[in-house]
C-alpha cells in the first residue's frame, strides 16, 4: 500500500502486491476488478481497496485510451526544443502554463543543456505545425530559439512505467487466474 515518508516527502516502496496490480493496470485498464483479483490470487475488495488508495496518493494519476493518432487525422508528430531568451521561475512557469493550454503539445519537459524545454507536439499537417509555431513561439518575445524534428517512424511508443518491487527486483508477472474447481458428480 503506497504511503509517503513524512520526513522526505518521497513516496515509500510499494508491496509486492501494488507494483503487480500496477503493472496489471499499465498493460490494460479496462480490465473488471474481479479479472484482476483473480490474476493477482487476491479477493475483489482487497484490489478494490488498492486501486482507491493508489489513486488517493497520486500513483495512478488517471485512466485514458490510448488512440492511434494516424487513423484519427494526426499523422504528424514533431520534437521540439525551445531555448527562452531569459529565466526565472515566472517566465518558466509562464512558458509550461501557456504549453499546458496548447492542445496540439502532447508532452513538455524542461529540460538541461543547450535548450530549456522540449515539447511532443501533434499536427494533422505541416500547415498546421506552422500556424502554430507562428502562434506559439514566434508570437512569444521570450522564445530564443526553437528546433523542430519530425518523426519518420515510430518503432516503439509505450506509456507503461517499468516496477521494482521493493526489494529493487522487477515486477514479478501476474499470477495466472484462479481456477475454480467443480464438485465431481
Amino acid at each position: 500500500m503506497p504511503r509517503t515518508n513524512d520526513k522526505t516527502g518521497q513516496p515509500a516502496a510499494l508491496d509486492a502486491l501494488d507494483t503487480a496490480l500496477l503493472d496489471l493496470l499499465q498493460r490494460d485498464a479496462s480490465q473488471p476488478v474481479r479479472a484482476l483479483a483473480d490474476r493477482l490470487g487476491t479477493s475483489p475488495a482487497t484490489c478494490q481497496r488498492r486501486i482507491a488508495q493508489l489513486r488517493a496518493s497520486g500513483v495512478l494519476q488517471r485512466q485514458v485510451a490510448i488512440v492511434d493518432r494516424r487513423l484519427v487525422g494526426r499523422p504528424l508528430t514533431v520534437f521540439v526544443s525551445v531555448e527562452l531568451g531569459q529565466q526565472n521561475a515566472a517566465l518558466l512557469t509562464q512558458f509550461e502554463q501557456r504549453m499546458a493550454a496548447e492542445e496540439a503539445v502532447m508532452a513538455c519537459y524542461e529540460v538541461s543543456g543547450e535548450f530549456d524545454f522540449l515539447l511532443i507536439v501533434s499536427a494533422e499537417s505541416m500547415e498546421q505545425y506552422h500556424a502554430f509555431t507562428r502562434e506559439a513561439f514566434s508570437s512569444n518575445r521570450n522564445v530564443r530559439n526553437f528546433k523542430s524534428m519530425f518523426a519518420m517512424n515510430c518503432s516503439k511508443f509505450e506509456t507503461r512505467v517499468p516496477l521494482r518491487t521493493a526489494a529493487g527486483t522487477p515486477a514479478a508477472p501476474a499470477a495466472q487466474p484462479r481456477t475454480r474447481r467443480m464438485p465431481a458428480k
